[in-house]
């Protein structure tokens, strides 16, 4: 690649938010330091934004749902940010909410983000979760599933959104959870008091 291309390149990748790995694939660089050395140019000089260490934006309107799935890969969008969306969940929240290997929470760049950790087997099974734009994002039957398996409690708002049949066609990713059987089943049967 020659020198004017680096940047060029970023710049037109559907991207908004880089880890430091994918700036390395994108610029076929085989040598960290070079790419590290460069990177950090390109922030002297305003050309990128550092979101945190090992992630970058374009600038400073990046996506904030694609940083969250960037700082911890395998990660997806999920739990109360999908459910506020869907209109299950009736309470707005600041922070974003995410699916990942881990228990985290990370505060960059004014934007908190919440990551709660799943088993491997259920962060990794695809069912349920879409690849919107530049980041994988749960459905709201999935982001349903995925709060009835940590929190078991949870008072949800408005059940009617949620399709029972998508809902009953996921719950075998959980592992044959009984606890989680029954809960999914009050959840059913509550929704179904309130139409």
């Amino acid at each position: 690649m020659k020198k004017g291309e680096y940047l060029t390149t970023l710049l037109r990748a559907k991207q908004t938010v880089f880890s430091s790995r994918e700036i390395m694939l994108l610029w076929q660089e085989t040598n960290g330091n070079a790419a590290k050395v460069r990177i950090n140019y390109y922030v002297r000089h305003g050309q990128l934004y550092r979101i945190r260490r090992g992630v970058y934006g374009k600038d400073t309107m990046y996506d904030r749902l694609e940083c969250a799935v960037k700082i911890f890969t395998p990660s997806y969008v999920s739990f109360e940010t999908l459910l506020t969306r869907a209109g299950v969940v009736f309470q707005q929240y600041g922070q974003i909410f995410a699916a990942s290997y881990v228990n985290r929470e990370i505060v960059t760049d004014g934007q908190t983000y919440q990551y709660k950790r799943l088993k491997d087997t259920i962060l990794t099974n695809p069912l349920g979760i879409e690849q919107t734009g530049n980041y994988a994002i749960a459905t709201a039957e999935r982001a349903f599933l995925d709060v009835v398996y940590l929190n078991p409690e949870y008072h949800f708002d408005n059940l009617s959104s949620l399709n029972w049949d998508i809902i009953q066609d996921m719950l075998p990713i959980y592992g044959g959870n009984k606890r989680m059987e029954r809960n999914i089943k009050k959840y059913h049967t509550l929704s179904k008091s309130n139409v």
